[in-house]
């Protein structure tokens, strides 16, 4: 179980990288862009990418 906890946290790490290392600039706008977002709709997307998240674990098991 630890080791596959790790493996999902490495892959997490290397997707959420991908987009800073091939275009900066995209990401700083959009990183801007959720920055000034109201607190109601971050939770919101959070919210879907969790739900998403458990979606998918459901299918592939």
């Amino acid at each position: 179980m630890g080791a596959s906890l790790l493996t999902a946290f490495a892959l997490m790490l290397i997707i959420e990288g991908i987009l800073p290392f091939v275009a900066p600039a995209a990401w700083r706008e959009t990183f801007l862009r959720l920055a000034s977002m109201a607190d109601g709709q971050i939770r919101f997307i959070g919210l879907t990418s969790m739900l998403a998240g458990v979606l998918l674990l459901f299918v592939l098991s």
